[in-house]
């Protein structure tokens, strides 16, 4: 089977390389890459490729009468109604765990760049200031929450674990191979923990996931590191919470968040905004691009992967 049309929504051409858009061309007749103004043109692709933070709602899914595919650059899917899709007989693929290590790895590294002062130190010294006026905060011995175990989550408790931390996690299912290596699982984890990480995927039963209440009972000096979409939050609570000054709050799913929002929590100095970074080291990358080229490959002879509708 080779599709009549594959419809590249808001895409410039530079998402991905040239022999990836080759082998692209190849499975369908037709390769269009359209902003979202100019999709009522297209109305009769057969496949819809589109990126992160893209909304594709039942109207815009009726556009397409003979739409077969749509395939999210991204392991987020919040924004498509997948429900809608399975309706309609549309299967919605995603990019899952291609950046498990960089995600974990980022997430631990910004916790030692805080607990450590290390970008200010670096900056003292580059001043010519050599003095030792610093003090840190070890990893070992601090209780570690993880929300979320998945491939992220439990690498991230992995990494904790090696640094010495009492870790702890809540999942939507327990996970006792993963108890075994004597993480724990708890269900008051947001009282608990000294370190908070959230590793959840966003989709309609995890958004405001940490309501009002959870965000409420969050351990006072605890730090919080979110590496997912910040619809996952309670964001007014969030907002509430740390005018109190008693918790520290890192994200780095800046790109997703309306310029209100980002200006909301900028006053704050204990909220530390990222570009969204996590994810990109050069392996990951890698893995990202080819299994969304082989996702589709896969849905054309009748084997999908990484399908969630």
């Amino acid at each position: 089977m080779k599709l009549k049309k594959i419809l590249c929504l808001n895409y410039n051409g530079d998402e991905l390389e040239d022999n990836y858009w080759k082998e692209l061309s190849v499975l369908g007749a037709k390769r269009v890459l359209v902003v979202e103004a100019d999709a009522k043109n297209h109305i009769d692709a057969d496949a819809l490729l589109v990126k992160l933070g893209a909304k594709i709602d039942r109207k815009l899914i009726d556009n397409f009468s003979h739409l077969k595919y749509i395939g999210m650059l991204g392991t987020g899917y919040g924004g498509i109604d997948v429900k809608y899709a399975a309706l309609k007989n549309i299967t919605v693929t995603n990019i899952a765990d291609y950046a498990i290590e960089g995600v974990a790895e980022f997430t631990i590294a910004i916790l030692l760049e805080y607990l450590r002062s290390v970008a200010q130190a670096k900056a003292q010294a580059k001043q010519g200031n050599f003095s030792d006026n610093f003090s840190g905060i070890e990893i070992k011995g601090k209780t570690f929450g993880v929300i979320g175990l998945g491939h992220i989550g439990a690498r991230t408790a992995e990494l904790a674990q090696a640094f010495g931390a009492h870790v702890i996690y809540w999942s939507k299912n327990r996970k006792k191979e993963i108890e075994q290596k004597g993480i724990k699982f708890s269900d008051n984890l947001f009282s608990q923990a000294n370190i908070i990480t959230i590793n959840l995927a966003l989709n309609p039963e995890t958004e405001n996931f940490l309501n009002a209440d959870r965000i409420a009972s969050i351990k006072k000096g605890a730090i919080v590191i979110n590496p997912s979409p910040m619809e996952l939050l309670d964001f007014h609570a969030l907002i509430s919470r740390l005018k109190k000054g008693d918790i520290t709050f890192m994200l780095d799913h800046s790109d997703e968040m309306t310029k209100e929002q980002l200006e909301a929590l900028k006053p704050f100095d204990n909220c530390i905004i990222y570009p969204p970074i996590a994810y990109l080291t050069a392996e990951a990358s890698k893995r990202k691009k080819r299994i969304y080229i082989d996702n589709l490959k896969n849905f054309i002879v009748g084997k999908p992967t990484n399908k969630v509708s």
